[in-house]
């Protein structure tokens, strides 16, 4: 979360201890069991399939655990996964877009609830505050994949919207419509991304100072750890004078 707006879209899971790890290779895998069954189970003639399967393999998902995920797609294990999302407001006004796979509606909507109360949040109702946000492709390559003219030349000419550069890697934003034909134009320049997904990018960002930044942090990484969440997006705009505050 460094950087003044580099909000990352909250899909931050760093320093992992193993049982953050296994989480997020639940999350993984039951993303790729519910893309198969949304389509074949092909990831080449699959879109969704394949962007889980990228995102699976640069998190060093275990090839077997990919396959296993796939196959239950066609064992009916896919079937009671219902794709949620849920809108609402954080500490300070903050816009929270939340994604849920779940089983049991009713569990995963008290949960994320609590979640928001507990943190001086409120769950909002749909379409409170999608309305902040595009639906954007979003492309991850590392810092080494080259410098940002070079990236954003590349991004250009495969017909990206957007890119984001800092010290660790490169974020280039495509229109929802072409994040398939970017990534193919770009993986023949730049080599494979580290990441991608379909995401929720802010239009505009709302500043976060003093005690709201640790108590936003602590909604998002919460809402983050829930089983039931796959992805958590917010528009906040902290500085890196109160992120460092932060420890």
């Amino acid at each position: 979360m460094a950087g003044h707006s580099k909000f990352k879209n909250i899909m931050h899971r760093k320093g992992r201890a193993d049982a953050q790890r296994s989480k997020l290779f639940s999350k993984l895998s039951r993303e790729i069991t519910v893309a198969a069954k949304s389509g074949l189970p092909d990831p080449a003639m699959n879109p969704r399939l394949r962007l889980a399967v990228n995102n699976a393999k640069a998190e060093s998902l275990p090839k077997d655990v990919i396959e296993r995920a796939i196959k239950k797609s066609q064992m009916g294990d896919a079937d009671s996964y219902e794709e949620i999302r849920y809108e609402g407001f954080g500490p300070g006004g903050v816009g929270v877009i939340v994604e849920a796979l779940t089983d049991n509606r009713n569990r995963a909507a008290a949960n994320v609830r609590s979640i928001f109360a507990k943190n001086g949040g409120a769950l909002g109702e749909t379409g409170s505050v999608a309305f902040m946000f595009d639906r954007m492709g979003q492309i991850t390559y590392p810092a080494s994949a080259g410098s940002e003219d070079e990236i954003m030349e590349a991004a250009i000419m495969a017909g990206a919207e957007d890119v984001e550069s800092d010290e660790e890697s490169h974020t280039i934003w495509t229109a929802f419509e072409d994040h398939g034909a970017v990534i193919d134009a770009l993986t023949a320049t730049l080599g494979d991304p580290k990441s991608t997904a379909i995401s929720w990018r802010p239009k505009t960002l709302t500043p976060v100072e003093g005690d709201g930044v640790a108590t936003l942090m602590k909604m998002i990484d919460a809402l983050d750890e829930e089983d039931d969440v796959q992805n958590v997006y917010a528009n906040f705009d902290i500085s890196d004078e109160e992120m460092a505050k932060l420890g």
